[in-house]
């Protein structure tokens, strides 16, 4: 490693940050992974945070006709001539996500060997993507989304139970497509990259059942419409398989992931003189619990020079869960972050950023916070008590009040959390 050169604490995580970002976006990594077209039709379909991005890099690499419907979020479009983009709500669905979840259903419908489906998938698909399962509403998605975001449960636990009462999930709009071929350009935001996780697979096979979709929803306890429980209990939300013939001409192409988007801010740390050291890409738990631990680690590479020497940057991602239980709105980054710079008490040279990717924490439209080794003074300084804000889940409100809160506004990509602590 090249000497260590002089460097702003909060300007260096920020375009870690900003960087991971930039590594993800679609113009960059979609074009590579697009298959050869057809002799027949190309339909393009797709939901998640980053499909209308997806949408455009397609329509500017694509060499022939196409058509589609893809649906993102609000405030998350962006122009297409040829593929038609729709806005939904998201966390928790809503009749515009329903409708346009229709209209791709029917899209796909009635197809030929000949024709090609090129599927956008990013996270957030779970939730745009609503059509219920036979003999549910709406309101019981709604009911079951918002329930869940607040149990607890990780990501791979609640796309299970979604997956189980949707009529697109789980493989379904997968074999709608049948006999066409299908091609399925993901982008990853779940721990471990499984296809199914990523907007609760719409179109790969899923080996989970009625029954672990039960399990999940009595371990953590969660309260769900009536008609929920029936269509668990009955087995009619089952998914489709792995191995089912409706999903042969099926194919899966990862285009971008967390690791990579850890792998580029590592660089820009390493550009600045400083060690990058990537924790893993997919650390789940309670949010408050991993930045206990992460306290820890940095506290020992501070103060021990263990197991790293300073200056260094220690990078993470995944998804961790808050579990609501006071009057704040969660958000997983900046529970995280509270909790890590209470244990850390002021420790010199610890700064720390964390965000989700797609911008938006939880139910807030600011992606994450910034640590450094005064908040807690600062805090205390305007009256504020970090372990109450703790307690109450108000990392949101608790960053705002000092103006750490990181905003980006929509970023049109989505590959999970980034979590960096700079020991300077």
């Amino acid at each position: 490693m090249t000497a260590p050169t002089s460097f702003e604490p909060r300007d260096l995580l920020r375009r870690m940050f900003d960087a991971a970002i930039a590594s993800a976006q679609p113009a960059l990594c979609l074009p590579p992974h697009l298959p050869q077209p057809p002799k027949g039709r190309t339909i393009v379909i797709g939901a998640g945070k980053a499909s209308a991005a997806m949408a455009q890099a397609l329509e500017d690499h694509w060499p022939g006709p196409l058509e589609g419907l893809v649906l993102t979020r609000y405030g998350y479009e962006v122009p297409c001539r040829r593929i038609e983009i729709a806005q939904a709500a998201h966390p928790v669905p809503d009749e515009a996500g329903l409708q346009a979840s229709q209209r791709i259903a029917r899209l796909v419908t009635g197809l030929t060997e000949d024709d090609l489906v090129i599927a956008l998938v990013s996270g957030g698909g779970s939730a745009l993507l609503v059509a219920p399962a036979p003999g549910l509403m709406l309101a019981d998605k709604q009911a079951v989304n918002s329930a869940l975001l607040r149990s607890g449960a990780t990501i791979a636990e609640m796309n299970c139970v979604r997956r189980h009462l949707s009529a697109l999930k789980g493989g379904r709009l997968g074999a709608l497509c049948h006999p066409a071929r299908v091609v399925t350009l993901l982008i990853s935001d779940v721990p471990g990259d499984d296809p199914r996780d990523i907007a609760s697979g719409p179109t790969v096979g899923d080996p989970t059942t009625c029954a672990d979709a039960l399990a999940i929803l009595e371990r953590y306890r969660v309260d769900v419409p009536c008609g929920v429980w029936d269509v668990l209990e009955s087995g009619a939300g089952e998914s489709v398989k792995p191995g089912d013939p409706r999903l042969a001409r099926s194919e899966v192409r990862m285009i971008t992931a967390p690791q990579i988007a850890l792998e580029t801010a590592a660089r820009v740390a390493r550009e600045a003189g400083v060690a990058a050291h990537i924790l893993g890409d997919s650390l789940e738990g309670e949010a408050r619990d991993l930045g206990l631990a992460m306290a820890g680690i940095a506290r020992q590479v501070a103060v021990r020079g263990q197991p790293f020497e300073r200056p260094c940057v220690l990078l993470s991602g995944g998804e961790t869960t808050v579990t609501v239980r006071g009057q704040g709105r969660g958000g997983r980054n900046v529970e995280f972050l509270l909790a890590l710079a209470i244990a850390l008490d002021g420790l010199p040279g610890v700064h720390a950023i964390a965000g989700d990717t797609d911008g938006v924490d939880g139910a807030e439209e600011i992606a994450g916070a910034i640590v450094t080794p005064d908040t807690l003074a600062r805090a205390w300084a305007q009256g504020m008590a970090p372990r109450k804000s703790l307690e109450a889940n108000d990392g949101h409100g608790f960053f705002r009040a000092l103006g750490d809160s990181v905003i980006t506004g929509p970023t049109l990509t989505n590959v999970n959390d980034f979590r960096a602590i700079l020991v300077a």
